[in-house]
């Protein structure tokens, strides 16, 4: 009796994994079919339009050029402080903004990768670049007095200074090295060779591997269930056996009764 029940148990089990893994495999496909169609034609309506809202080529490209804009601007600010502050000698009589005892070297500038058109530049051989700027700027950073805030030591860089000059830094970086990133997420193209890439080498195998699995459970719940029917059929039969040999073995008991 407890063969019989674990044999149900284990069609039940098969039976119910059998259809999530058909569930998984139409979904699936449904999906790779979806991507397929907005890759071949994203600008046609299709099932991905509502989740995945791209913007136009044109807009995509304004952004670039925004995003490269802000980069100029910021590069240019930054040496703007360094050539007309940090590298000028300012007298005492210029006031805190401009004078604040530096002294030293000149502190490297910081290379704009993009002219004033916004189209690529080359660098210089002194220019520090995006990667480089944190650890070489700091050798030109000088310790400050408590009270009034001027260097007490070599340097023309005060730790304030340096901070700020750090912030703008980093956010030049991001959008010079994002920026294209963050363009082709807007226009959907990563996403669009995303989709590529999964449809080509990976749907097939999706759903080829879900059907034979599909294939695999509904098999594995079939032959359980016939060695349930026919241990089922092997013991009634057995019983059976066992009730006609004891009802021969009464009849000839009562025979040798009657004999006697």
């Amino acid at each position: 009796m407890t063969s019989v029940v674990i044999g149900w148990i284990l069609v039940t089990v098969t039976l119910i994994l059998g259809g999530v893994f058909l569930l998984l495999h139409n979904v699936m496909g449904d999906t790779c079919v979806a991507m397929d169609e907005w890759v071949r034609s994203p600008t046609a309506r299709s099932a991905l339009d509502d989740i995945l809202p791209c913007v136009d080529n044109a807009t995509a490209q304004q952004t670039l050029y925004e995003s490269k804009d802000v980069t100029f601007q910021l590069v240019s600010i930054v040496n703007l402080f360094i050539t007309k502050v940090s590298n000028f000698d300012a007298p005492p009589q210029a006031g805190p903004t401009l004078y604040y005892n530096q002294s030293g070297p000149l502190v490297p500038t910081l290379c704009n990768p993009f002219n004033s058109d916004i189209t690529d530049r080359q660098c210089a051989n002194a220019e520090l670049n995006f990667e480089n700027a944190q650890q070489e700027w700091k050798k030109y950073v000088c310790e400050v007095s408590v009270t009034d805030g001027i260097c007490t030591t070599v340097g023309r860089l005060t730790p304030t200074y340096y901070d700020q000059l750090m912030a703008m830094v980093n956010v030049g970086s991001v959008l010079y090295n994002y920026g294209s990133f963050l363009v082709e997420l807007g226009d959907c193209t990563f996403v669009r060779k995303t989709f590529r890439t999964i449809s080509m080498n990976h749907c097939s195998g999706l759903r080829g591997n879900t059907r034979l699995i599909v294939i695999g459970l509904v098999l594995a719940s079939a032959a359980v269930m016939l060695c349930l029917v026919l241990w089922v059929s092997f013991t009634r039969e057995s019983k059976h056996r066992g009730y006609a040999k004891q009802s021969q073995q009464e009849s000839f008991s009562v025979d040798k009764i009657n004999i006697a």
